[in-house]
């Protein structure tokens, strides 16, 4: 044998073995994320996984990774991204909404949930942008650059990455869901991943399927108008003040009305925002958390205001009062429990000692370079390209309530199934025998439910619903148009 042929097989054996032990690396990585117990945790029989993935040498963003609870290997995967911006997809999604563990009071011990995604999907719940939860930077300028743009780019960067740590998920359908900002969350990421899998190899295609939004800021013109809309068919302000806001604010009007604010513009629409100081913005019947009235520093709420009422300081007073749920004092619990050194050694978090304590929402980003007025556009790209876009409102919220979201799906003039059979393709969807909400489909392939009685976080406030959603969601099915299947 010749010393050339000689030094060739060399090089393959050499190749071959870097291959193997980048691959045992990686496998070593993910036996590691592998989260063995949490303190108060009930015996299950999944396996869970928590950690960083990098996404370039100066950032890391954390998830917290669920295999289905039974037969993993057949189901889907689901991303699920809360929003803010600035608000942890852990902190909420994961411990209060839909992941396998709720924290539930002060008391040591989680509770299985038993309406939890898991039950259907993969989920893979994601802190992102970094500064939130126990994602993180070692550059301080980062924070300064935040923005919708980043936060899809390092996104898109961490999924490409943890799909290489677990790449027996790979060619599992894919699925983005999440609820509040994140309807500019999912829809900008679902596109970065369509464009990037244009010219993606093997390695770098994502299986994407379609996307799911709940009580989203999609559109700021129809978000506004729908607000207004609301609180006053909600009774929650008077005649006079939503005459007043129809009249002087043009933010606040429909299509073709025209005109300018006025100077009477601007304490109406503080009048406005005042008007849900002594109840919960985001689940109007629900109770408010009264221990954490006293707090001097009580945590921030789950959504941003559009570009009009971010400009008035009693929004930013107002997003401070502690979210409703079946018990409104959840995110206190949650904060005390993630904050625990045991429970984040369990989950290998806060490996760098971060400066700031864990929060709910963000205590460190303070300003938000780039949020489109519309995500419209995106959405109607991706209907055409094919996917499956369901996008649903619990109709209790008053922050993004069902009419923003009425009104901002009009605003894409798509065209109703079974027009004929009834207004508008307009129908209720049943689960367990009761109205359970309404529901529409159009022919482009957007579908818009409502989950009646439930607030903006609805898988807490309506968690078999929530579940039933998701489920018909994934199996691309119509929701039950029958009381009696």
């Amino acid at each position: 044998m010749s010393a050339l042929v000689v030094a060739f097989c060399l090089l393959l054996m050499v190749a071959a073995s870097d291959v193997t032990g980048a691959a045992e690396g990686l496998d070593l990585q993910r036996e590691a994320d592998r989260v063995a117990a949490l303190p108060g945790q009930p015996p299950v029989d999944f396996r869970h996984y928590a950690g960083y993935v990098k996404v370039n040498d100066h950032k890391a963003l954390f998830y917290w990774f669920f295999e289905a609870d039974q037969r993993p290997r057949e189901k889907p995967l689901v991303l699920w991204l809360n929003g803010g911006p600035g608000c942890s997809s852990i902190a909420y999604g994961a411990a209060q909404e839909l992941g396998p563990f709720l924290v539930k009071s002060n008391a040591p011990n989680l509770t299985l949930n038993p309406y939890s995604w898991n039950k259907v999907a993969n989920l893979l719940f994601l802190e992102a942008p970094i500064g939130v939860g126990f994602s993180y930077t070692n550059r301080s300028k980062d924070l300064e650059e935040l923005g919708d743009g980043i936060t899809a780019q390092d996104s898109h960067i961490f999924l490409l990455n943890w799909f290489k740590r677990f790449p027996d998920f790979k060619n599992h359908e894919f699925y983005i869901a999440g609820e509040s900002y994140a309807g500019h969350y999912v829809p900008q990421l679902a596109e970065l991943i369509y464009e990037g899998n244009k010219k993606a190899g093997n390695d770098s295609y994502i299986k994407l399927r379609g996307f799911m939004i709940g009580n989203a800021v999609l559109n700021d013109a129809t978000d506004q108008l729908g607000m207004v809309e609301y609180a006053w068919s909600h009774a929650i302000i008077s005649d006079k003040l939503y005459s007043t806001l129809r009249k002087e604010c043009n933010s606040f009007k429909e299509e073709g009305e025209g005109g300018r604010p006025t100077k009477a513009c601007s304490p109406a629409v503080k009048a406005f925002l005042q008007a849900y100081n002594d109840i919960d913005i985001y689940s109007i019947y629900s109770p408010i958390c009264l221990s954490s009235l006293s707090k001097s520093s009580p945590s921030s709420k789950l959504v941003t205001a559009p570009h009009f009422f971010s400009q008035h300081e009693t929004w930013h007073e107002m997003r401070k009062v502690p979210t409703g749920g079946y018990d409104p004092c959840t995110e206190d619990y949650v904060e005390k429990y993630f904050n625990r050194e045991d429970v984040q050694r369990a989950l290998h978090a806060n490996v760098t000692h971060i400066y700031y304590p864990y929060s709910t929402c963000s205590e460190v980003i303070h300003s938000w370079n780039d949020s489109p007025s519309t995500v419209l556009p995106i959405l109607m790209k991706l209907m055409k390209a094919g996917m499956r876009i369901w996008v649903y409102s619990g109709d209790t919220d008053g922050r993004v309530p069902v009419t923003s979201t009425r009104y901002s799906i009009n605003e894409m003039r798509l065209r109703a199934k079974e027009e004929r059979k009834s207004w508008g393709g307009w129908r209720a969807w049943y689960h367990k025998e009761q109205v359970a909400g309404w529901v529409v489909e159009y022919e482009e392939g957007l579908t818009l439910a409502t989950v009646r009685g439930a607030g903006h976080q609805v898988p807490v406030f309506g968690p078999d619903r929530a579940l039933s959603l998701v489920s018909h969601f994934l199996g691309g099915q119509s929701l039950p148009s029958s009381r009696f299947p």
